[in-house]
Parts: structure tokens; C-alpha cells; sequence
């Protein structure tokens, strides 16, 4: 089974990756642009019996740092 999971900072948490790439962006000339947040996308190709509570833990103990970002699931 594949899976993407989606980290996101937490509203309010400071993104200065995500204010570098709307500098760069206003400076290239593109317009309009009110705001960036950057995350991380993660893929994984899991074994079909995993179930929701082991994905679950995979995110909360290694690939988002629940204190400051937000994740989410979803099945490929």
C-alpha cells in the first residue's frame, strides 16, 4: 500500500524557509503572492496489513515533530 504523508508547521510556528521562498518569489517578479509555508512531503510503500494505529506512531515517533507541525495521511 502507498502512502504520502503531508507535514505541515503548525499555525503560528515561524516558517523562515517558507518567508525565503516568498522573497525569492516577489524578487523573480511574480506578483500576488501573500504568503508561503513550506512543509514535506513523505512517501511510503508499506506492507498492506498495516494497520491505522502503526502509521499512526511511524508519524508521531519519526517523521513529524508533533510539537510544531501538523501531518496527514493519505492512501495512493
Amino acid at each position: 500500500m502507498k502512502l504520502r504523508i503531508f507535514v505541515t508547521l503548525k499555525p503560528g510556528v515561524l516558517d523562515p524557509q517558507g518567508k525565503a521562498i516568498h522573497k525569492a518569489l516577489d524578487n523573480l517578479g511574480f506578483a500576488g503572492v501573500n504568503d508561503v509555508r513550506q512543509g514535506k512531503l513523505i512517501e511510503l510503500d508499506v506492507a498492506d496489513q498495516t494497520d491505522d494505529a502503526q502509521i499512526d506512531a511511524m508519524c508521531r515517533q519519526l517523521l513529524a515533530n508533533t510539537v510544531i507541525e501538523n501531518y496527514r495521511v493519505e492512501r495512493a
